[in-house]
């Protein structure tokens, strides 16, 4: 069986849900929902578009820390609280994908844990 590496982000949410921020399983990595939080501190409120381009920068970070980067996504799964902002999150995802192309879904919720998340996203990289 492959290594299971666990990547942690150090809130307070991983252990009281028991989540890791990203796994890795051999050339594989899973890359949790992630939001604009930056601690306690919300980043981009009231802003689709720097909510996203925050969230993306969150999400390469932990890619780094497994191995990986931004060019190994091969997945981008992207949900939002108002479907009619779509051209937001489509221009903050076509500037950091543009080379990329990964198949990606956006999907409207009626919600998010906070009612100022306007954008949860989660990532699969494969590192060739």
């Amino acid at each position: 069986m492959a290594e299971r590496l666990k990547i942690a982000s150090g809130n307070q949410w991983e252990s009281i849900v028991g989540y890791s921020r990203a796994i890795r399983v051999g050339n594989i990595i899973e890359v949790a929902g992630t939001t604009s939080m930056n601690d306690d501190q919300l980043v981009g409120e009231g802003d689709i578009y720097a909510q996203t381009t925050f969230i993306f920068n969150k999400i390469e970070k932990a890619l780094h820390e497994a191995g990986a980067s931004l060019d190994d996504i091969v997945r981008t799964r992207m949900y939002v609280t108002d479907i009619s902002k779509w051209e937001l999150v489509a221009k903050a995802h076509g500037e950091i994908f543009d080379k990329i192309r990964p198949v990606a879904t956006m999907v409207e919720v009626s919600k998010l844990i906070d009612e100022k998340l306007l954008i949860e996203i989660e990532v699969t990289a494969i590192i060739s």
